[in-house]
């Protein structure tokens, strides 16, 4: 059983940083995509970045990619997700998602098997 827990969530200013990490446990195939998803309240759950464990072309929604950056070290089975210039509108409960694939151009949450228990930002101005 593959289990994904997040970290690094928190309270940040406008402007500041965070850096989420997923670490993923069992059985697991670094083919896989490995991807983050984000929920603010009354929201829709949407895709923000995802990437295979693997060297290989990641992707980012329109609305992250200037400012978030994906990247995973393959040793510690561990994706991350650098968030910079952080904006009130970021704010949301970020969750880490594994497939059992690789990965699409375009996010598809029915494709991802695994799911964490989620990782809280809160971004204040």
């Amino acid at each position: 059983q593959v289990q994904l827990v997040e970290s690094g969530g928190g309270s940040v200013q406008a402007g500041g940083s965070l850096r989420l990490s997923c670490a993923a446990t069992g059985d697991t195939d670094q083919r896989d995509c490995m991807a983050w998803f984000r929920q603010a309240p009354g929201k829709e759950r949407e895709g923000v970045a995802m990437r295979s464990l693997l060297s290989g072309p990641s992707y980012a929604s329109a609305s992250v990619k200037d400012r978030f950056t994906i990247s995973q070290d393959n040793a510690k089975n561990t994706m991350y997700l650098q968030m910079n210039n952080l904006k009130v509108e970021d704010t949301a409960m970020y969750y880490c998602a594994r497939s059992s694939r690789s990965c699409r151009e375009t996010f598809r949450q029915a494709e991802f098997r695994y799911w964490g228990q989620g990782t809280q930002v809160t971004v204040s101005s």
